[in-house]
């Protein structure tokens, strides 16, 4: 188990770098000259002046000798300066931010697990019935709706027209803190994250349930006359499980992607939306200092779901 960690670890890495080559590459292709992300526009400069500045940062060498600095810094735990917050520090910017994402992404998930499992227990133990037909048609919308448009109709209907929540932010501005307001700026946008992936869990766990009933061994049990809920609970859930472990593990990874389009729509002081800004800006030293960090926890999340599973399926053989 340690050697396909440390395997694990090693390609988890090498995934990393390209990843930050490629977004690399691709800001400085992208249509304008880098420099002008740090002058302000309204200032006037010499020929002379932007020269000095570009080789001041660095842009008047080889795009990978560009790179491979960036790299070096990083590696010592210097992910730049942002170019838009009066030059603070990016690596204090992202973890200022990461906690209010981890909050999202974990509610959501959280929500979209248990609901998820339950739902596809239920549909796939009620199959052909009218419940089962229910859960598939939400799962099936679910499934199909772009985060974005999902988080503008949820804003539209539960904050603009019932008035249900909050329109957006965290917190009330100009209010002392409480768990309560927390809540209320939590929940619509935590609901509206976890349907996707509710939606996915209940159509993996369905499917799964659906073939672990039919076993030789869930059909032996109810000759012996053990009652249907203990069959249910205690051998097909347990079994159905492990197939779904992948898919919730690849979720909690991929989560990060919707909470991107839901931060930005309510205005949710997370990562997502530090880095939709940090396009908007231009701000190269964010952009990087997130995408990597994005990056590693999509990596961390799939190793940790291979090694997970490989400890609750014995059958499973690492290498």
């Amino acid at each position: 188990m340690l050697r396909y960690t440390l395997k694990r670890l090693a390609a988890g890495a090498a995934m990393l770098i390209a990843l930050s080559m490629l977004v690399f590459i691709l800001l400085r292709l992208a249509p304008g000259d880098p420099v002008d992300a740090y002058i302000d526009p309204m200032v006037k400069m010499s020929a002379a002046d932007m020269a000095r500045l570009r080789a001041e940062l660095g842009l008047d060498k080889p795009l990978p000798v560009q790179y491979l600095i960036w790299l070096r810094d990083v590696l010592h735990g210097d992910f730049g300066r942002s170019l838009q917050r009066t030059g603070e520090p990016v690596l204090a910017l992202i973890g200022s931010r990461i906690g209010p994402t981890l909050l999202l992404m974990l509610s959501g998930f959280g929500i979209a697990i248990i609901f998820g499992l339950i739902a596809g227990v239920v549909s796939a133990v009620k199959r052909g019935s009218v419940r089962d037909g229910t859960l598939l048609a939400v799962a099936a919308v679910g499934v199909s709706s772009p985060a974005f448009l999902t988080a503008l109709i949820g804003l539209y209907l539960f904050s603009v027209v019932l008035h249900w929540a909050p329109s957006g932010g965290m917190l009330t501005p100009a209010m002392p803190f409480s768990l309560h307001d927390l809540l209320s700026h939590l929940i619509l946008p935590a609901l509206i994250l976890a349907f996707y992936q509710s939606a996915l869990v209940t159509r993996y766990m369905r499917s799964s349930m659906l073939e672990v009933l039919t076993q030789d061994y869930i059909r032996t049990a109810r000759a012996k006359g053990v009652r249907e809920n203990r069959i249910v609970s205690h051998h097909a859930v347990r079994n159905a499980l492990l197939p779904v472990v992948t898919l919730i593990g690849s979720t909690l990874g991929l989560a990060v992607g919707g909470a991107i389009f839901i931060e930005s729509v309510f205005n949710w002081p997370g990562m997502g939306l530090l880095l939709v800004n940090a396009v908007e800006l231009r701000d190269y030293p964010v952009i990087m200092g997130s995408t990597l960090v994005i990056g590693a926890w999509v990596i961390v999340m799939n190793i940790a779901t291979d090694l997970v599973y490989a400890v609750i399926d014995p059958r499973v053989k690492v290498s």
